[in-house]
């Protein structure tokens, strides 16, 4: 279990960012006078970057020595994140931003590959949501006061502390010695059409997630929500939330994935659809509360599900790029969307694109519960 959450800080820190993209997206728009539109594309070209690092890091993952590979990125990743302090137009942001998450996502698929092997992926990939709610949560409860008070700078230094302290947990950490490698995509026309729709799932859920977690201060102060209010339901979602993937962390896949990936899609359906009603203040910090419940939930049971495709690792990273390409693709369209007033489109895409993942999940899901099924032991 300790190396579980170890690990969960190896895979965060290249991408903690996004744990704190409310914060982000808010500070950049109050410290530095950024539009919707600017802090927006700063914060997908972090995330465009980390897609094509954690894309780079597919082949090479099984053949390079991890723990090297991740202390040279995290080191790297401190020192962009101190630049980043000294950078105060969009352009510059932008352009430095896609370079740190272009290490940052190599990184994170390098983590991504170590759980993959770790034995329980599901279990750990749990684990990982549970770090990230709960520091995210942290984080969503001081940085956007924080922020306001002191400047944007203060989100990035606080981003570089974080890879620092994962640094010094990795000599903690096995070996995790490599697996050897099968096809990632096998012959067989239905076991590729199976790993790319829990792919485009995983892409669809992420998109739906992010796009209206990026701006959801806004859609609050819209709302007439106190800032305080907003930041103190935000922080406690995330704590609370992180329950989710305490309860895949527990179940594992003792009832299969199809199961709980349906009726996560449905819980996050609901979450979504009560911001519509975010002037009601309970009922804003229901729908964060339950939203952040069911992507806890739901993202475990998805990066799982690719794992169980290539149990070296391969899949796993290649799950963490289309899991990227969500994160980025979300504020980038969402800002579009917006065009700073219009939050019941965001609410919108939300609810269809969680949906559609379900759907699209649950049927290689199905055909993995079977296959696991059959090879149980039977009673004699």
């Amino acid at each position: 279990m300790l190396a579980g959450v170890l690990l969960a800080f190896l895979a965060t820190a290249g991408l903690f960012y996004v744990n704190i993209m409310p914060a982000l997206v808010s500070g950049l728009q109050d410290g530095l006078g950024f539009s919707a539109r600017d802090a927006g594309f700063v914060a997908s070209a972090n995330v465009y970057g980390a897609a094509v690092g954690a894309l780079v890091s597919v082949p090479v993952v099984g053949r390079i020595a991890w723990r090297r590979a991740a202390v040279a990125a995290l080191l790297v990743l401190v020192a962009l994140d101190l630049v980043s302090t000294q950078l105060h137009l969009a352009p510059a942001l932008i352009a430095l931003r896609f370079v740190h998450g272009l290490v940052g996502g190599f990184l994170v698929g390098v983590g991504f590959s170590v759980i993959a092997r770790s034995g329980a992926p599901d279990r750990n990939f749990g684990l990982l949501l549970v770090v990230q709610f709960g520091l995210g949560g942290i984080g969503l409860m001081f940085l956007p006061g924080l922020a306001r008070a002191h400047g944007a700078p203060v989100l990035f230094l606080a981003l570089a502390a974080f890879s620092l302290a994962t640094l010094a947990m990795l000599p903690a950490l096995p070996a995790y010695p490599d697996v050897k490698p099968a096809p990632l995509l096998r012959s067989s026309g239905a076991h590729r059409a199976r790993l790319w729709l829990t792919l485009a799932a995983i892409l669809l859920f992420q998109v739906a997630n992010m796009g209206l977690s990026a701006f959801i201060i806004g859609l609050g102060r819209q709302a007439g929500l106190s800032d305080a209010f907003v930041s103190g339901a935000l922080g406690a979602s995330n704590w609370i939330g992180a329950g989710g993937s305490v309860l895949v962390a527990a179940l594992g896949v003792r009832f299969g994935r199809a199961g709980p990936l349906l009726a996560g899609g449905v819980v996050s359906a609901i979450g979504g659809a009560l911001f519509y009603a975010s002037d009601w203040p309970a009922a804003f910090a229901a729908a964060n509360l339950v939203s952040a419940i069911a992507w806890a939930f739901v993202i475990p049971y998805l990066l799982g599900l690719a794992s169980a495709f290539e149990p070296g690792g391969r899949a796993a990273a290649l799950a963490g790029f289309f899991s990227k390409m969500g994160l980025a693709t979300g504020p980038a369209v969402a800002g579009v969307l917006l065009q700073e007033t219009h939050y019941g489109r965001l609410i919108a895409l939300a609810v269809v694109g969680v949906v559609l993942s379900a759907v699209f999940a649950v049927a290689p899901a199905l055909a993995l519960d079977r296959t696991r099924t059959a090879d149980l032991p039977k009673d004699s």
